[in-house]
């Protein structure tokens, strides 16, 4: 879901602002003084103009000032750009950010084509590029949806659903949840029909306590699927136990890290394969979808 454009954007932000101050600071100082030294030449023959109509010396004046204080092409144009970049920075970098769904690991949820917009301040205000948190505001909480870097290639973004947050026991058996030895109920409604794939799942109304209420969202399965990804290793590998049919496991989460799970339930590889997310690859809360090209019926809030 990302191509590094932070660093892209940061860069271009850096370049363009330095061109600018430096315009600023000197270049412009130096075409004021030109321009008053012009103008102050053309007043004094004013007087010796007299057969020139006043409405012509004030354009010819004004087209003085237009020449001397124009910037040159390679200042004018990062110039120009520099605001527009600098508010596209700030708030993609501290408020809000568009991303586009890429796979089905978020159905029913979210769907491919999916254009959503993700909160970078839900979970505290952190630095551009180097994702460093230096305001606390909240932590993720279980249900939420959340966008974060993937901890195999940090270049790249994932989104899952937060199912269990630092201290958490989390066992799936027989692809149901359980959390710290309570089961999150799950109650059978019609099934969905994925038309991308030509087939039918089992769809099942999640609930996954909060401490801000109950979350209620929609899951999948596959009975073709055990349901447990075979792990790989990942730090705090220990922290979990996997039976060997590949039918259950069960998952300590470490402090500063985060279980994440995809809704598709079995068409997701998650936390169950490659471990936990760390706080430091957080990249904020989903919340809206603002666009999909294909059906814009899915505009607005999700759960």
């Amino acid at each position: 879901m990302n191509f590094n454009f932070a660093l892209i954007l940061f860069w271009l932000t850096v370049i363009t602002g330095l061109i600018w101050l430096i315009d600023l600071l000197f270049f412009k100082r130096r075409r004021v003084t030109t321009t008053q030294e012009v103008l102050k030449r053309f007043d004094a023959n004013v007087p010796f103009m007299e057969h020139v109509a006043p409405e012509q010396l004030q354009l010819e004046r004004q087209a003085l000032i237009d020449t001397n204080m124009r910037q040159p092409g390679w200042v004018e144009f990062p110039s120009g750009f520099f605001p527009v970049i600098l508010i596209v920075f700030v708030l993609r970098s501290f408020l809000f950010e568009p991303f586009k769904i890429p796979s089905g690991s978020m159905i029913p949820t979210l769907l491919v084509g999916d254009m959503i917009l993700v909160n970078k301040f839900s979970y505290g205000l952190r630095l551009p590029v180097i994702n460093k948190k230096v305001i606390p505001v909240g932590d993720p909480q279980r249900g939420d949806v959340m966008v974060f870097r993937y901890p195999n290639d940090p270049s790249l973004d994932y989104i899952k659903r937060v199912i269990g947050v630092p201290g958490d026991k989390i066992t799936y058996v027989n692809k149901r949840l359980e959390i710290n030895g309570v089961a999150a109920p799950a109650t059978p409604v019609a099934d969905y029909y994925d038309a991308d794939r030509v087939l039918y799942s089992k769809q099942f109304e999640e609930k996954l306590p909060s401490p801000s209420g109950v979350v209620q969202h929609r899951i999948l399965n596959d009975d073709s699927n055990p349901g447990v990804i075979y792990p790989g290793m990942f730090p705090f590998r220990e922290n979990c136990v996997y039976s060997d049919g590949n039918t259950s496991f069960t998952c300590t989460v470490p402090p500063g890290y985060y279980f994440m799970m995809g809704d598709n339930r079995d068409n997701s590889q998650d936390s169950r394969y490659w471990g936990f997310v760390p706080d430091e690859n957080i990249v904020g809360k989903a919340f809206f979808i603002w666009m999909n090209i294909g059906n814009i019926k899915r505009v607005g809030p999700f759960h």
